[in-house]
């Protein structure tokens, strides 16, 4: 019985043995087992990225045939190093650290010797490439634009890094990922899927034919391609506009939230981030501490917003019925705040001034008066500052407005906790903060957030999350983030009155845009300067101010709102004015009719001004227009 129950128990071990190496051998399957096997050779089809267009289908981003060298350590025989070096344009060094890391990474696996070779390279070395084992050229896709422009939107893409590997198993070494912009944010998109072949080796390493006659092979599947809503030849007119200048640039459709034109100035070339200078022209680019190309201007920077927020603050006393369109209030060329009746300084000219005044002729008295009626309506300053911050932020001021970009700011709508900080609790009141009235003090928004809040008073009341992408594949997006109103705290009627001061801006005589209006449109719009102060040598010294512009159009019809930054511009109503007036006659009619401003915009340049350590003058104060 025990020599019976002792055969029994080890013809079922055998046979145990027996099946789980026969599930081995035929079920089961593990890319990483096939990874391992020194017996089977992986070979890697990648597909090519889905083609970008822009919202009229015009061509912005394709591909071009590229080379890269891979190495198979444990394969590589002794071989002619020079002249294996010089077919592929590098130096000894770099051959040997690059062999140096591809044994460290694995002596089985494929590794990039060298990327993206160009055509005549690859011409060259095909011929010889039966000389050296164990190397192999590998064709992938590179990209090609078709624009010199929309390089802070696009992004580009580049080969995955340690931690990218780590973080995102889907990748092997020597892949290209996208790192910015488009290419990052809809990387899962473009990208496609690769495909893969195995390759069975014999035990003198010689390929014998496919692993399991290629049943587990994959054909790659190229990426999809994509269409953003941007406008390829509005956002190249943007760009000739910007040269010479610093700032970004924001136009929205505010029927929608589509990013119509998305621009950093000053900017680059995306080709310069392409190829085998990829990494060169990166560093110089990145490394410009002045003109800053690689920084995102329309998305990241963030400075007060001048006299556009002043209509805010209109919108805000209309809502809390503190203020009427018709209530005036008198401009003694300034005003007075404290107990000590410190002087504040306007340049409107001084007068009475009712909303519609006020907005025109952007006067400091009439929205300080305003702000004060807004903390006078309640019993303490915090609840007050609780209500103005509410319907501030309900214009996606003061957060992250949630676009399908990569990146971003929040700006500041600083609060009652912030003020607390600062100054104690109760202990400080509306005049200690007067400041924010008009956009000065510590508001900062983003260019973005600022078309986005003009967008929103086209609307009177609404606007679209903003977006960069259209469709996939031809099919629209129709993700509720970017489909659906977000609502602001202000009734509609409330937008009115403040519409038509914004609309005086240009039609009004002593308007401070009147000398820029585009014939045949109707124009809505509001000049902003900001007062520009540096520390230098530990004192408070004063710069050229920044000048700031939006506006929509038409009035009657709204089709785009815009944001307009120019660092160091002087006056709102100089370059960010005529920038924003000409943007929307390109937009809307196709075409400029007033060639002698446009000549002056694309000509003129601020490169002296970012020359200056820094401006000993501020611009002369009876010049500036608020």
């Amino acid at each position: 019985m025990k020599k019976f129950l002792l055969s029994s128990f080890i013809i079922l071990i055998g046979l145990s043995f027996l099946g789980r190496l026969s599930y081995l051998q035929i079920f089961s399957f593990s890319p990483n087992q096939i990874l391992e096997d020194p017996a089977i050779k992986t070979l890697y089809d990648f597909p090519e990225r889905g083609y970008i267009y822009d919202r009229n289908g015009k061509l912005l981003v394709a591909n071009q045939a590229a080379y890269d060298v891979m190495v198979i350590p444990r394969e590589v025989k002794p071989l002619d190093t020079l002249e294996f070096c010089n077919l592929i344009g590098i130096d000894k060094s770099t051959f040997i650290k690059n062999l140096k890391n591809a044994r460290k990474h694995s002596p089985r696996l494929p590794y990039v010797m060298v990327s993206q070779l160009s055509k005549e390279d690859y011409a060259k070395l095909q011929e010889k490439m039966r000389k050296y084992e164990g190397f192999y050229i590998q064709k992938r896709s590179q990209r090609y634009y078709d624009t010199k422009s929309a390089a802070n939107a696009l992004g580009y893409i580049s080969q995955v890094t340690p931690g990218d590997l780590k973080k995102f198993p889907y990748y092997s070494q020597g892949e290209l990922k996208g790192k910015t912009g488009v290419e990052k944010q809809y990387e899962d998109i473009l990208r496609g899927r690769k495909g893969v072949k195995y390759i069975q080796k014999d035990r003198f390493n010689r390929d014998i034919g496919p692993y399991k006659n290629g049943a587990l092979d994959t054909l790659p599947e190229p990426g999809k391609e994509i269409q953003l809503t941007i406008d390829k030849e509005l956002q190249e007119y943007g760009e000739k506009l910007m040269v010479g200048k610093h700032g970004g640039i924001v136009a929205l459709d505010p029927n929608s939230g589509e990013i119509l034109s998305l621009i950093s100035g000053p900017t680059y070339d995306p080709a310069l981030l392409v190829g085998r200078k990829r990494s060169a022209n990166y560093s110089k680019l990145y490394y410009d501490s002045i003109a800053k190309p690689t920084w995102d201007r329309s998305l990241l920077a963030q400075e007060s917003p001048g006299s556009p927020f002043k209509v805010i603050n209109a919108l805000v006393a209309l809502q809390e019925d503190v203020m009427t369109p018709e209530d005036k209030i008198r401009c003694y060329n300034g005003f007075y705040v404290g107990k000590n009746r410190t002087k504040r300084g306007c340049h409107c000219g001084g007068g009475l001034r009712d909303m519609y005044s006020g907005i025109y002729k952007s006067c400091n008295a009439y929205f300080a008066g305003t702000f004060k009626q807004i903390f006078d309506k309640f019993e303490t300053t915090d609840e007050a500052m609780d209500v103005w911050q509410k319907h501030v932020k309900s214009f996606g001021l003061g957060e992250y407005l949630g676009t399908d970009l990569p990146t971003g700011s929040r700006g500041r709508i600083p609060g009652k906790e912030y003020y607390d900080r600062v100054y104690g609790d109760n202990r400080w009141t509306w005049s200690y903060i007067v400041s924010i009235s008009f956009g000065q003090g510590e508001v900062a928004v983003t260019p973005i957030q600022l078309a986005n809040m003009t967008a929103a008073i086209a609307n009177k009341g609404y606007y679209y999350t903003p977006h960069i992408l259209k469709k996939v594949e031809g099919k629209p997006i129709t993700d509720p983030k970017y489909t659906q109103r977000k609502y602001t705290t202000i009734d509609k009627e409330n937008f009115e009155p403040v519409i038509k001061g914004m609309e005086a801006v240009y039609k009004t005589p002593g308007g401070t845009a009147h000398w820029l209006q585009v014939p045949g449109i109707n124009i809505a719009g509001k000049t902003g300067t900001v007062e520009n102060f540096t520390r230098i040598n530990g004192v408070r010294t004063q710069l050229t101010d920044h000048s700031i512009f939006v506006a929509f159009a038409p009035v009657e019809n709204p089709k785009i709102a815009l944001a307009i930054f120019i660092e160091h511009g002087y006056f709102g109503g100089r370059y960010a004015g005529h920038i924003a007036s000409l943007m929307i006659e390109k937009y809307l009619k196709g075409e400029i009719t007033r060639k002698d401003l446009e000549k002056k915009m694309l000509e003129k340049t601020l490169e002296k001004e970012y020359a200056k350590p820094y401006s000993g003058e501020p611009f002369p104060i009876n010049e500036r227009v608020w």
